[in-house]
């Protein structure tokens, strides 16, 4: 049974981020995607360096082409991002201005989740807001959007993003939140206490992705089942957004490699089944690739199997590993 339908049977939503370049050239590719996943991100199709490459012009192709086969294929689409510190145009750094950067936010969120309204589901509106090591108040990274607009560009967003497109799940989205150590915990308070500020506001703030790119060897416990509840207490959906785990530092054989990649995905899917509040997960890509997970930089190491399905669909320990925590997951409370 497709993954998709086996997480369906427990309220869940499994997917991919999709190559839109793939999407149109490799029909196996459109097949497995269409028959595996029930919801779809574009990887970087709607960042702003893509979508928005010029002040008065957009390229909406590429997110066209995904929203259509989305559509055709009865599967959810999600929207990312609108507020990131990475893939911004250089025009930004050039005609924004601290007197007009609300106005060119807003527009550039109300163009595209008016054109999307209907059909994106949810959107991660802001991206990695958090980073204490800038030393900014709330543990705030000090991003382009910040400098212009300080702490209330997070109001901001979401509140162009709700006008726009009212019945849209409106998500915060970060990395680093899945581990019990002082880096996770540190990072989990910040987000959560901003969460909070955000309700209290009144700002229309729907839902939490945890990013949660992994790392083999890594293990997790009790402090995240902490934060997934506390998180759905203030009343937040939470997904999981970007689901990979990277082996490039392990030194084994491929059959080795396979299997504490797929260690490491069970560890982690059992602890978050097990909460029964994630409701949506979704990998970093479609099947394995050689290329850089998570948020690093682009020289950093290359992973080459880190994705649940292997090279053209190929079935592998880890997808048995997610095709059997589906199955003995209770469904969502």
């Amino acid at each position: 049974m497709p993954l998709r339908q086996l997480a369906a049977l427990k309220g869940i939503q499994f997917g991919f981020a999709l190559d839109p370049l793939k999407l149109a050239t490799d029909i196996l590719y459109r097949e497995f995607v269409a028959r595996q996943a029930a919801i779809v991100v574009p990887e970087n199709a709607l960042k702003w360096q893509n979508i928005h490459p010029q002040p008065d012009r957009y390229d909406f192709t590429h997110a066209d082409a995904i929203a259509a086969f989305a559509q055709t294929h009865n599967q959810q689409m999600r929207g990312h991002t609108f507020c990131w510190h990475r893939s911004l145009p250089d025009w930004l750094h050039i005609s924004v201005t601290r007197a007009n950067a609300e106005a060119v936010l807003t527009a550039h969120i109300t163009t595209i989740a008016s054109r999307y309204r209907g059909k994106i589901s949810s959107w991660d509106v802001v991206n990695e807001a958090i980073q204490p090591d800038d030393h900014q108040p709330d543990g705030l990274r000090n991003a382009f959007w910040y400098q212009m607009l300080g702490p209330a560009y997070l109001d901001i967003a979401f509140h162009a993003a709700h006008q726009a497109d009212p019945d849209a799940v409106l998500c915060y989205n970060d990395y680093g939140l899945e581990k019990d150590n002082s880096y996770g915990e540190s990072r989990r308070s910040a987000v959560f206490a901003m969460l909070q500020g955000l309700k209290q506001r009144g700002v229309p703030v729907h839902g939490l992705g945890i990013q949660s790119h992994l790392r083999v060897g890594d293990t997790f416990g009790p402090g995240l089942t902490r934060f997934i509840h506390a998180v759905r207490k203030l009343g937040l959906a939470v997904y999981v957004t970007e689901l990979d785990v990277d082996s490039s530092r392990f030194s084994g054989n491929l059959k080795d490699r396979d299997g504490a990649v797929a260690a490491t995905y069970k560890s982690y899917l059992e602890l978050i089944l097990a909460t029964r509040s994630v409701s949506t997960i979704i990998t970093w890509g479609v099947w394995d690739t050689p290329h850089i997970v998570g948020a690093t930089l682009e020289n950093g190491r290359v992973a080459q199997r880190p994705l649940v399905f292997g090279q053209q669909g190929e079935i592998k320990a880890a997808s048995w590993v997610l095709e059997h925590g589906f199955e003995q997951a209770q469904r969502l409370a």
